[in-house]
Parts: C-alpha cells; sequence; structure tokens
C-alpha cells in the first residue's frame, strides 16, 4: 500500500529544498547588486590628481612662516630661503570626487615604475589641509626647514645639479578612503630661466585601498 505519510514528508523536503536553492540565488543576486552600487558610488568619489595645464591660472602659494611664491600651470617650484627648502606643485584633480592630500615624501630615482607603491608610513604628513576640487586645479606645497632631516640634503644635491625630483603625493577621497600615490617629476627649465621654476609632469599612480589595475 502506498506510505502517504512518507510521500508527504518527501514532499516538504523537495519544497524546501527549492526554497532553500531560490533564497540563495536571490541572496547572491542582491549581494551583487549591493556590490555593484558600492562599486559605483566610490567611483564618483574618486579624486586622480596630475600636473595642471600649461594654460592655468597663476597661483599664489604661501607657506605657514610667510614664505611666498607665485606657481604657474604645469609647473614645479624648489627654492632655497632661510636654509629651508620650498616645494610645490601645480595640480589638477581629473577625477569625480574631492582629492583630499594627506602626506608627501621624496620618491627615489632614476625609478619610475615600481609595482609596489611606497611604504604608506614613509609619508610625512601635511601641515595643512590641502584639497582640490573635481575637474579644478589646485597646489600642493610643504617645506623641510630642519637642516639634519636627511630630506633637506637629498634635495639641496638635486637642486644644485638641477637633477630631476620625484616626489610622490598620498591622498584619498573626501570620505578618508580610496588612497592613491601618485609620484610628480620636477625637471629643470632650460638654462635662462628662473632656477626656481621646474617643469613638472605625473609619471605613475598607484591605488592603496584598492586592487591595482596593473
Amino acid at each position: 500500500m502506498t506510505d502517504w505519510a512518507t510521500l508527504s514528508n518527501l514532499g516538504t523536503a523537495a519544497g524546501t529544498l527549492v526554497l532553500a536553492a531560490a533564497t540563495f540565488s536571490a541572496v547572491r543576486s542582491a549581494e551583487r547588486s549591493a556590490r555593484a552600487a558600492e562599486r559605483s558610488v566610490q567611483a564618483s568619489l574618486r579624486p586622480l590628481l596630475i600636473t595642471s595645464r600649461a594654460e592655468a591660472p597663476k597661483q599664489k602659494v604661501l607657506w605657514q612662516d610667510g614664505q611666498w611664491a607665485h606657481l604657474l600651470g604645469s609647473a614645479g617650484y624648489l627654492a632655497l630661503a632661510n636654509e629651508a627648502v620650498y616645494l610645490a606643485a601645480s595640480i589638477r584633480n581629473v577625477g569625480p570626487g574631492l582629492a583630499v592630500i594627506h602626506g608627501w615624501r621624496i620618491g627615489e630615482r632614476p625609478q619610475f615604475a615600481e609595482h609596489e607603491h611606497p611604504p604608506v608610513n614613509d609619508f610625512h604628513r601635511q601641515a595643512r589641509d590641502l584639497y582640490i576640487a573635481p575637474g579644478d586645479t589646485g597646489f600642493w606645497h610643504a617645506a623641510v626647514r630642519e637642516t639634519t632631516d636627511p630630506d633637506h640634503a637629498t634635495l639641496l644635491a638635486q637642486m644644485k645639479e638641477r637633477d630631476r625630483v620625484n616626489i610622490d603625493l598620498l591622498y584619498g577621497d573626501g570620505e578618508g578612503g580610496q588612497r592613491t600615490i601618485s609620484r610628480f617629476s620636477f625637471m629643470s627649465k632650460r638654462e635662462g630661466a628662473n632656477e626656481d621654476e621646474w617643469f613638472c609632469q605625473v609619471v605613475r599612480h598607484w591605488n592603496v585601498d584598492r586592487p591595482d589595475p596593473r
């Protein structure tokens, strides 16, 4: 005779299994949708800094000790005054999000394309907050005032020889995430130009908080 109780139990188990599979599929789909939405939001907040255009407006850069300089478009600035080395660069944010500059360091030379990004702990923290709006031109600036700082001697030697100077900038989005490191290369201008003015170009970007696209 037919065991209706057993058949009923089997039917219930099969239904439960189908329901579990459907639930699992729905959860997986929802997770994919959530990740896609999160990536879309992150992309809309992500900054990317490069050198400003040559025709960018001239900017007046002021350091906290009163030192100041005029910074032309697509230019870097290196100068020695009162035993301090002053640095600046005219840069542009081509990303859709606000850029917040966290710190800087002297980049290795003549290497430009290391596979791994420089250690975040090697960066000097900015003395003041520097923000660059999306699609806008701004500047980065810093100073090495202590003559005992190893960077002081390094920069003086590079300035004296008119050698290439690499500066790495660490920055992120307005929420404090998506940190990126961009390497800017300062190159000496032709003879006869103001020795404080240098050409500036970006040569490499590294992602810190997300996978590198390379």
